[in-house]
């Protein structure tokens, strides 16, 4: 059995699977983070500190072995629409999305030690015009909930999106491009050829 190569520190099912999938092996420590933006912060700045100080709780339970963290954000108009507090909640975000163009931000961290590298990818995605019978219907789904801007675009809400110009994976949470470019600056490849 092939050891740990890194810690995810997620508890994200669909990074997990992205990871997996590719050839990775790793052990999973979530790590609970506020996840507030400050007052005058981008939202890449945001996402980044949030990735980052998730590898960094991660770390600090694991010293020197390398952390991965990661934190996607959907964007309208520079306004971070972050998880749905409730159905209502789902509901406004959806209405605000409908027939417009936003941002997916997706950040990735590794650290080890004093050693830490980052990338971003900023994802532009145009949905198509929503009724409110076609949001109460998706909403009444649940799978509104957990998730930033309350869609997941490799579920049901793929028949919301009109376009997609970037990261594919990034918009589900993790742009694997990168992160397998950041794992490979640690040494890191996958432990198995991917499929």
């Amino acid at each position: 059995m092939v050891a740990s190569q890194f810690i995810l520190a997620s508890r994200s099912p669909r990074r997990v699977k992205f990871l997996r999938e590719a050839g990775f092996v790793f052990r999973i420590e979530p790590a609970d983070v506020p996840e507030v933006p400050g007052t005058f912060e981008t939202a890449s700045d945001y996402a980044l500190r949030v990735a980052a100080a998730k590898a960094l709780a991660a770390g600090a339970n694991n010293p020197g072995q390398l952390t991965l963290g990661a934190d996607t954000d959907v964007v309208l108009d520079g306004q971070i629409l972050g998880k749905p507090v409730d159905a209502a909640d789902a509901a406004r975000m959806l209405a605000l999305l409908s027939g417009r163009t936003h941002q997916v931000i997706s950040a990735v961290v590794l650290m080890q030690g004093a050693r830490r590298e980052s990338a971003l990818t900023v994802t532009e995605i145009d949905f198509v015009e929503l009724s409110a019978q076609k949001i109460a219907t998706y909403v009444a789904s649940g799978e509104s909930m957990g998730k930033a801007g309350a869609y997941g675009i490799q579920g049901a809400a793929a028949c919301f999106v009109r376009n997609v110009r970037g990261s594919y994976t990034g918009v589900v949470g993790l742009p694997m491009a990168e992160t397998c470019e950041l794992l490979r600056q640690f040494g890191i490849s996958p432990a198995t050829p991917a499929q």
